[in-house]
């Protein structure tokens, strides 16, 4: 009778949290789709939380909440002694994820010993110039401000002219703490194809770009995927069993997903944002610097983390150890001010060049498509069109954003960057405190950057 008891408790639990999933997803989603996002999506966030951000257990829970209450209905594990999570749903489904140094989390699916053996490079840590007064101030009071009506903004910070002006954290946070990007990630994929452009071994014209793609595929260049112009079909949606959920909770090659999906517009003519999309531009890259993960994460240090100095960067990567670009970077709020700040000075970073002019002009111009040009190399513009994207800010401001009102503003005619992150489940008045912040810096004449005139050979 006990061992009776025991199924149909488990049974009713398993109801319950399917039923919970249902309402919050939809009704189209099967229950074991269902508990796949929940479980890996649970195993993913709970580890990096733990592990790179270092959030209690009870912040990782809450996060995890903010986008259903069914989450609480899943039991995260945390093995400190192994470095891995584990996130249970009732009676017995397990997912995991194991944490690597300098590689981040990364799901426990399939083989992933090719991740044991890389031996990531000591980071460089830049040395930062920081000043204080009114400007700390008032990030200081936006700050609780955002946080008194509800916002979570954990971190908040103002670079101008190559220094930082303003920063203010939330407790438990500081200047050294890595914050999930999500898809600003994806700008960080660009950077690192325009550092290759740069050396010389990627033409973002290019054509054919995988073998997979023996149809109209073909004709799919380097540009389109940077545009989101592709036309290859993608399902941006977050619901148990997506293209998106699949992709990132529970396959072993994230771009697999997106590579094999049929073409459904002529390349160049339609915008449609996709996740999918970042993470073929990131197996491109892997497969361009050697196709190891050894080989990618080489690179990604010595092509731009050190340069840059970004010592509080994690670039994780999906259990064949290809990055997962669209939506696994962790970064402080002074590091993606550092990766705001290399596009602002027009890819020059302490007179070196590692990005061409002319690829900063080429990620920062309209899109060919005819329902949203306001999109660059992964990259969101305010102009391209008869609106502007924020209003109050200048013409030429462009910005990285992620979910969950992540964003690193970059205007190059004020040469400031403005950087915010946090936990919002509501949209953040983007247009509005940035404009305010913009305010309070000094006005300047426009000019060129003098730093437009070093080499476009130094590397």
């Amino acid at each position: 009778m006990k061992r009776i008891a025991l199924i149909l408790v488990g049974t009713l639990i398993v109801v319950a949290l399917a039923g919970t999933l249902l309402l919050r997803f939809g009704l189209g989603a099967s229950p074991g789709a269902l508990f796949d996002v929940a479980g890996g999506m649970g195993a993913k966030l709970g580890c990096s939380g733990r592990y790179i951000s270092g959030l209690s257990p009870a912040q990782m829970a809450a996060d995890l909440e903010s986008y259903s209450a069914a989450y609480g209905l899943v039991s995260i594990t945390n093995i400190d002694n192994e470095g891995r999570v584990e996130a249970r749903l009732p009676p017995g489904a397990v997912h995991s994820a194991t944490f690597r140094a300098g590689i981040g989390c990364t799901l426990d699916i399939g083989d992933t010993s090719a991740l044991e053996s890389i031996n990531v490079p000591k980071p460089i840590q830049a040395s930062t110039t920081r000043a204080t007064g009114e400007l700390n101030t008032l990030l200081e009071t936006q700050l609780a401000t955002d946080n008194i009506e509800g916002r979570q903004t954990r971190a908040l910070l103002v670079m101008h002219n190559n220094v930082i002006v303003g920063e203010a954290n939330a407790s438990g946070f500081d200047s050294t703490t890595p914050h999930l990007g999500w898809s600003m990630g994806k700008s960080l994929i660009a950077i690192l194809l325009g550092r290759l452009e740069q050396q010389g071994k990627l033409d973002t014209q290019a054509t054919a770009l995988f073998p997979e793609w023996q149809d109209e595929r073909q004709n799919i260049s380097v540009a389109d995927l940077l545009h989101m112009t592709s036309g290859l079909k993608f399902d941006e949606i977050y619901l148990p069993g997506s293209d998106a959920t699949r992709m990132l909770f529970n396959e072993y090659s994230a771009a697999a997903v997106a590579r094999d999906q049929p073409q459904v517009h002529k390349p160049g003519s339609h915008f449609a944002y996709s996740s999918g999309t970042t993470n073929l531009l990131s197996r491109l890259l892997f497969e361009r610097v050697g196709g190891s993960p050894a080989a990618a994460y080489s690179f990604l240090y010595s092509a731009l983390l050190n340069p840059l100095g970004l010592a509080h960067t994690i670039v994780e990567s999906d259990p064949s150890g290809v990055f997962v670009g669209s939506s696994y970077v962790y970064a402080s709020a002074r590091d993606w001010a550092a990766m705001g700040n290399l596009l602002g000075n027009n890819g020059v970073h302490n007179n070196k060049r590692l990005l061409k002019a002319d690829w900063i002009r080429r990620a920062t111009a309209p899109n060919s498509s005819s329902n949203e040009p306001r999109y660059g190399y992964q990259l969101w513009l305010n102009s391209g069109s008869n609106e502007l994207r924020w209003p109050d800010l200048p013409i030429d401001a462009y910005a990285m954003r992620g979910n969950r009102a992540q964003v690193v503003m970059v205007i190059p005619s004020r040469r400031a960057v403005f950087v915010r992150l946090g936990w919002s489940a509501e949209p953040y008045p983007i247009n509005k405190h940035f404009a305010a912040l913009l305010e309070a810096l000094p006005i300047q004449a426009p000019q060129a950057l003098t730093l437009e005139t070093a080499s476009e050979n130094n590397s």
